[in-house]
């Protein structure tokens, strides 16, 4: 394997919200790409790194909006967070307040998961409640029961979720059942039951595999968690948790996104490291599809071109069902499968607003209810498109790597939240795609006729 130059230690790009990608279409892609830490590992790990009032050393973490805003939200606590490159440094030996600041938690949903770390540290906990999110509703009553089963006094005023241990305790041990799988319930709980008296078990718990590298995070520091990755977790709670040093897991949807990368544009690039097993249904559709993968080892994956994509059925469904967040990408990919395809999002009911971005593209999708009815075209036409959310906006930026002529996409805010530089690491596969920051005259918009002036970033 040849590894690819290793991308620049950069900082976000500023201004994002105002930039835009200009993508040239029809250029295949060839190499290896480093794919980065998950995402959702990573802001969950540090909500975990409260429970800890020693150093945690996290390794492989992404360079992404979200992280960095997480950061913000650990340092107002009075938390000491360092971050040089894909290194995280944060020490909670001093938490100031038990209060997390609104500005910041409404931003960025996983932050609200904290919630657990900090009950079961300090007792009490100030966290204001999530803002909405576009992809659909995600209330947070499984965690307030959760922590009401485990003893703590909860109310919600004003937008604000408090929680205390009566008596100035620690929580207690319980048995748990989830009404549905939620990952944020899962995590919060198992969090608040690494330092509470006695034993928790819950029951029908989230499986996903941030779920599992969380609890193994937890155990690195001390925790007694088993059976994270199934459906039954428990926990015997500690008196306290020691300094760590630990790398996060591979980003199995990064890896899912940039197979279909490959898929899309007929081509043959290089994956590493990941974990398949992480990927067994992304695998396992593609290959339907007709897309050729082969495992080059247990952290490496070679995706060859598909000769044709036929048409297929997906569901989505909590893992190890087909991830919702691969669902978009997939959308992309199936506009130039042979056939028709039917796409059914049974995770979020607000999940399917990229179907018309992608039929500017020349795509042929009709969307009923949540369900998604995609009719192969013979090639997509580049067009100016806007992203609704990160996953969506990855999948308007695969659809623009296989149209034909430019497509300008704006949203760059959303992929800079979730993808860790996506652009550079296209580029660096041969893609024609080059981020700019935009500049509108007054009067004319950047899915106006006119084009506004742009200058590359």
């Amino acid at each position: 394997m040849n590894p690819s130059t290793s991308l620049p230690d950069a900082k976000l790009a500023p201004q994002a919200d105002s930039s835009v990608l200009q993508i040239w279409g029809g250029h295949p892609l060839h190499g290896h790409v480093k794919i980065s830490g998950a995402k959702n590992s990573a802001l969950v790990i540090m909500a975990g790194a409260l429970l800890c009032s020693g150093d945690c050393h996290i390794r492989n973490v992404p360079l992404l909006a979200d992280v960095e805003k997480m950061g913000q939200v650990l340092s107002a606590l009075g938390v000491r967070v360092s971050h040089q490159g894909d290194i995280l440094d944060i020490n909670a030996s001093n938490i100031t307040t038990s209060k997390a600041p609104y500005e910041l938690v409404t931003q960025l949903r996983a932050s609200f998961f904290a919630i657990g770390s900090i009950l079961a540290r300090l007792g009490v906990a100030q966290m204001p409640l999530p803002g909405g999110c576009a992809i659909g509703a995600r209330p947070v009553d499984l965690h307030v029961r959760g922590l009401q089963a485990m003893g703590a006094e909860v109310q919600i005023e004003h937008g604000i979720c408090n929680a205390y241990v009566p008596g100035g305790g620690r929580l207690k041990g319980a048995k748990i059942y989830l009404d549905t799988p939620s990952v944020g319930a899962t995590e919060t709980l198992m969090m608040a039951a690494t330092l509470a008296d006695g034993e928790t078990i819950i029951e029908n718990a989230a499986r996903e595999p941030e779920v599992a590298d969380l609890a193994n995070f937890c155990n690195a520091m001390g925790a007694k968690i088993h059976g994270a990755g199934t459906s039954i977790i428990t926990i015997v709670g500690v008196p306290q948790l020691h300094s760590v040093d630990y790398s996060i897991i591979p980003d199995r949807i990064e890896t899912g996104t940039f197979l279909v990368a490959g898929a899309i544009t007929r081509s043959e690039i290089l994956l590493s490291p990941v974990v398949p097993d992480h990927l067994i249904p992304v695998i396992a559709k593609l290959r339907e599809i007709g897309v050729p993968i082969i495992e080059e080892g247990p952290d490496c994956l070679r995706l060859l071109p598909a000769e044709t994509l036929k048409a297929t059925y997906i569901e989505t469904m909590p893992h190890p069902g087909f991830p919702t967040d691969m669902q978009a990408p997939f959308m992309a990919l199936l506009t130039l499968a042979e056939g028709d395809s039917i796409i059914n999002e049974s995770v979020f009911e607000n999940r399917l607003r990229h179907a018309s971005e992608l039929n500017r593209l020349g795509a042929d999708i009709r969307v009923k209810g949540n369900a998604a009815f995609v009719r192969g075209v013979p090639m997509l036409s580049g067009a100016p498109v806007i992203g609704t959310d990160l996953r969506a906006s990855a999948a308007l930026v695969l659809a623009g790597l296989a149209a034909e002529g430019q497509t300008t996409f704006q949203g760059l805010h959303h992929l800079d939240r979730g993808y860790d530089r996506l652009d550079l690491k296209l580029l660096q596969l041969g893609a024609k795609i080059k981020r700019v920051q935009e500049v509108v005259t007054p009067g004319v918009t950047s899915n106006g006729s006119t084009p506004p002036v742009t200058i590359s970033t």
